[in-house]
């Protein structure tokens, strides 16, 4: 009897301990977790209120902000790192509001259980407690003027600032989290012989997907800070990163993602590296130094064009190493794997040369670069518009191999010695490519009357796929899938009939019929994905997966 005792009280001590040990792990990482705002010695601009001109124009000192006809937001900032943020958030406050309320959304639909959205919130917080070490003072100072500007029914997942900080950390979490499940970008440059007028021309896709409300209020942001070179992006409310954007001497960046090993803490955000490649930095070699003196704990590669050294390059960097991939060609190529001597035979980087949909895009990029002849900044959309796998073939519309998989956030071309850039309008890169001249805008030093800013004599026309009856299939199809995200009812035949040559319009057949039980359809199903072109091995894997199991199912137990 005594030794029962003595055995339920050491069981007793033991759990005891456990559950001290883990309230003291809850409260440690809630600790470290938070993220005080920098020290910012005039927050007198927090004073200042925007003017309301009517029209959707708001004025704030020689700031302003408004809606194009084309349906994208404009900006225009001055001013240090906080007066700029506090400008920046007060202008655009209802989209820095509406973005976090998209976020919100896109994350209890994939996340759908409140306690693993609580826990994901302690995760990200100790992921990244370090995450501010990794900022400049400058950065943090004008994130902390936008959080001044942000939703405070929010506040249950963080402070306005560390919530904002967070989020410029989203696309390098996600990144890492599910090893480049987000679906990659294109990006390319031609110039000299490979350029009509022989000027660099540089186009890309951001197909950053989180979902359709995400890229609703895009916004194209001119900066003119007191340190720096004047700088435009195309960006969202509440962010001050850049994921693609050109500075006034010329100097363009955009981002491409490439497959990443699990981190194990943060670093500075890729996006915030991209940015500070922009306002300091008016060549390859000071964008370079600039990139090597910033830690990462993701992988990506920097397409950077540089009027002032006449060509592009691509630097690509790991957490652990950076090399520079220069073609010594008129033109260069990026989608998703590395080129560079240094990392192109990488363990990830073969991974990802073998298992996903880069190797096969960038294939498809040579051939319409090698077609398409002398390139013009028409034939750089038409390019970015092409929904064809190699040698032309229908592989689907949405196909992530295409290089457009209709999803893009934006779509933009640059000509870096002219200063010029056209910037695409919904649906994805479908609508028309409106032009901005960076002399003319930084010119202005201000405006304080309504009216448009794009050169409308560059307009590149909207593309005529929208008015097909293929286009209205394609919605159909999309439709379809989110019925069945949504748990809704669906007509199987209707939906591959929709998008017939999309293996993944099969694949989603297949599924909804599993999981109704009706197992010789599924199969059928999953058997016509597979004569396909499937964008990933993961994929296809998975669909094998499927059929197996399918097949156990329907043999006859002996």
């Amino acid at each position: 009897m005594l030794k029962k005792r003595k055995f339920w009280k050491r069981v007793g001590y033991f759990f005891a301990g456990l559950f001290i040990l883990l309230l003291v792990l809850v409260i440690y990482v809630v600790q470290v977790s938070k993220v005080s705002p920098p020290e910012v010695k005039d927050k007198s601009s927090l004073q200042l209120q925007r003017v309301d001109h009517g029209g959707g124009f708001y004025t704030l000192k020689d700031s302003w902000f408004r809606k194009s006809k084309s349906g994208l937001y404009e900006l225009y900032v001055e001013g240090d790192g906080f007066e700029r943020g506090v400008i920046n958030g007060k202008l655009t406050t209802e989209l820095v509001k509406r973005q976090e309320d998209h976020f919100a959304e896109q994350i209890t639909k994939m996340i759908p259980s409140s306690f693993y959205r609580q826990f994901l919130k302690y995760f990200i917080g100790w992921f990244n407690r370090n995450l501010d070490k990794n900022i400049s003072q400058e950065y943090k100072e004008e994130i902390y003027g936008i959080s001044e500007s942000a939703s405070e029914k929010y506040k249950y997942l963080g402070t306005n600032y560390q919530r904002i900080l967070n989020y410029h950390a989203a696309h390098d979490i996600g990144h890492a989290l599910q090893n480049l499940a987000l679906v990659g970008c294109t990006s390319f440059g031609t110039w000299d012989a490979r350029s009509q007028d022989s000027t660099m021309i540089i186009g890309r896709n951001f197909d950053f997907y989180v979902g359709d409300k995400f890229a609703e209020d895009k916004i194209v942001a001119f900066f003119n800070p007191k340190q720096g070179h004047k700088f435009m992006t195309i960006t969202w409310g509440g962010f001050i990163g850049a994921v693609s954007g050109m500075n006034d001497k010329g100097l363009t960046v955009t981002i491409n993602a490439a497959k990443s090993s699990y981190p194990l803490g943060s670093a500075t955000p890729v996006s915030l590296v991209a940015r500070e490649i922009l306002q300091y930095a008016g060549n390859i070699r000071e964008a370079l130094a600039i990139a090597r003196n910033r830690k990462m704990f993701v992988s990506e590669s920097f397409l950077i064009a540089s009027a002032a050294d006449k060509k592009a390059v691509i630097i690509e960097k790991t957490p652990d190493d950076l090399d520079v991939y220069d073609p010594q060609k008129d033109f260069i190529v990026c989608t998703n794997h590395f080129q560079s001597k240094g990392l192109a035979n990488s363990k990830k980087n073969i991974e990802q040369v073998k298992e996903s949909a880069s190797s096969y895009r960038y294939q498809r990029l040579m051939e319409l670069l090698s077609a398409n002849g002398p390139n013009t900044v028409q034939k750089t959309v038409n390019i970015l518009r092409d929904q064809k796998g190699l040698n032309g073939a229908d592989i689907g519309m949405g196909n992530e191999k295409a290089i457009n998989q209709l999803i893009a956030h934006h779509s933009v071309v640059f000509e870096p010695q002219k200063l010029l850039v056209w910037v695409s309008t919904s649906p994805w890169q479908l609508g028309q490519y409106v032009s901005y001249d960076l002399n003319k805008i930084f010119a202005l030093k201000g405006m304080k009357e309504n009216r448009e800013v794009t050169d409308s004599s560059l307009t590149v026309l909207a593309d005529t796929f929208l008015l097909t009856p293929a286009y209205r299939q394609f919605e159909a199809f999309r439709k379809m899938k989110q019925t069945i995200l949504d748990d809704g009812v669906i007509n199987t035949d209707s939906l591959v009939a929709s998008n017939p040559n999309f293996y993944h319009a099969w694949a989603l057949a297949g599924d909804y019929a599993y999981k109704k039980e009706q197992y010789q359809k599924a199969l059928y199903f999953y058997q016509q994905a597979l004569k396909l072109e499937i964008a990933t091995a993961k994929e296809k894997e998975q669909i094998n997966k499927q059929i197996r199991k399918l097949n156990k199912k329907l043999t006859p137990a002996p």
